[in-house]
């Protein structure tokens, strides 16, 4: 086996992708992980690292180009962090994407099904309804941006292609009126200074807007000239917030809430229903493409108007609404207290009286269920990128629903807990892959697992009178 070696130029044919988006060549057996580079393509690699679990390389030239290939139009790509496909066409995006799940079945979860599309976005920019921005000083100014990958290096910036206009002009505005009256930004290590983040979200199915500025102190006599200042810069906004913030830790939104003008809240919709959504909220930062993912867990989830139906990992009962609309009954479980009373408050305020909202684990839920004679005939869960962890796996089985609809935003995490519900006697059946996050490595899937010892109808229940699922 050759010896690699730091600095070592090769040639090599990249053959295949990462998680993260990176190409993969191999010399001599072994895989070279080299950024900003396509499949099929032929480079000369400079080898940086050579580690006991991975080689890293840098592409020092392209010797032939891939069709795919594109120029990226972001001047702080490959620095800032957030964009990870910028360098190929959308389509070669897709590819990697749906790639990456399948990949992750078939080599972590020993799968032989896999997903036949990837739903793709209509819009693969400023599609983020929700930007968070860093602040900090760089070169004597203040200024905002992101952190360049696992650091606190501040990347600062003028624009994001992924974000509205109106946050980065909010962000903008922020930033001028401190440089103008001296407000400092927060410094982590001697707990000096006011402005740790900007933070704006803006509706996109309704109207409404909401700036809040997380400081670790208020800004006392300036504060009504902050707020001019953002109302004329930005007179879309409907809401001026501010998130004292005296935490040590990297939590952005903690502590206590002031609002300085107007409404600290926005409506939003998906599929139909109405949100109301506060600065702490969660709420998909894409509504088209969650209103997709949504269709699509329905559909594999309700297959008669008599189901029942348990959402576990409710949140703020996006989803358990969703499943509202066409199942009978709908239970959300959620450990976290503030989600459950919003997803009470989103029922009532969309007149769904028929959908309940349990503050509990799955644990508890299943032990909810028994206790009450009741059997679902469908769980629903969306869990974080960790996935489920073993009891939560065993307390969706004990309750023996005839189908589980599983929701990830992880195709690794996924196709380990598809292998553990498999052991429970769970055959995966469906898989779509969706694209939430254009331009990133970050894919969305959605699949549907039957118990095996029962006969099932293998067309979704879709009623032809279902307006959001055309």
């Amino acid at each position: 086996m050759m010896e690699l070696k730091k600095n070592q130029i090769l040639e090599a044919e990249i053959e295949a992708y990462s998680s993260e988006a990176v190409g993969i060549c191999r010399v001599d057996g072994r895989a070279v992980f080299v950024p900003n580079t396509l499949k099929g393509e032929r480079c000369r690699v400079r080898i940086l690292k050579v580690g006991s679990a991975a080689i890293y390389g840098k592409m020092e030239e392209l010797l032939g180009a891939s069709p795919e290939r594109r120029q990226p139009d972001c001047p702080v790509y490959g620095r800032c962090g957030g964009c990870d496909c910028r360098h190929m066409s959308y389509e070669e995006e897709l590819r990697f994407k749906l790639g990456r799940v399948n990949d992750a079945l078939r080599h972590i979860g020993k799968q032989s099904v896999f997903a036949e599309e990837i739903v793709g976005s209509e819009e693969t920019d400023c599609y983020r309804n929700k930007g968070i921005y860093a602040v900090g000083e760089v070169e004597g100014r203040v200024s905002f941006g992101f952190y360049r990958p696992r650091s606190h290096e501040l990347v600062p910036i003028d624009r994001c292609l992924l974000q509205t206009e109106l946050s980065c002009r909010a962000a903008s505005t922020v930033v001028r009126f401190m440089n103008e009256n001296g407000v400092p930004p927060y410094d982590e290590k001697s707990g000096k200074g006011t402005v740790r983040h900007i933070f704006a979200r803006q509706s996109i199915g309704q109207r409404g807007a909401v700036v809040c500025i997380v400081a670790a102190r208020g800004f006392g006599a300036l504060t009504g000239k902050l707020v001019d200042a953002l109302r004329e810069a930005c007179p879309e906004i409907t809401g001026i917030v501010l998130n004292v913030n005296k935490n040590k830790g990297n939590t952005i939104l903690y502590g206590d809430f002031y609002t300085l003008w107007g409404e600290e809240t926005i409506l939003d919709s998906l599929c139909g229903i109405r949100f109301q959504i506060s600065p702490q909220s969660f709420f998909q930062i894409n509504p088209p493409q969650a209103e997709k993912l949504y269709r699509k867990a329905v559909s594999y989830a309700v297959q008669k108007p008599s189901d029942l139906i348990l959402d576990l990992y409710c949140g703020a009962g996006t989803i358990s609404l969703c499943l509202a609309q066409k199942a009978e009954r709908v239970i959300g479980a959620e450990i976290v207290p503030e989600a459950i009373e919003n997803a009470r408050q989103n029922a009532r305020r969309n007149g769904i009286d028929h959908a309940e909202f349990l503050c509990a684990d799955a644990a508890m839920a299943a032990r909810s269920f028994a206790d009450r004679g009741l059997r679902p005939d469908a769980i629903v869960v969306d869990p974080p990128r960790k996935g489920m962890d073993e009891q939560a796996v065993e307390a969706v089985c004990s309750m023996r629903p005839d189908r589980i609809v599983y929701v990830s935003c992880n195709p690794a995490t996924l196709a380990r807990d598809i292998l553990r519900f498999q052991e429970k006697e769970y055959q995966l059946e469906k898989v779509t892959a969706v694209d939430m996050f254009p331009r990133t490595c970050h894919v969305e899937t959605v699949c549907c697992l039957y118990h095996q010892k029962k006969d099932y109808i293998s067309v979704p229940y879709e009623p032809k009178d279902a307006e959001y699922l055309k």
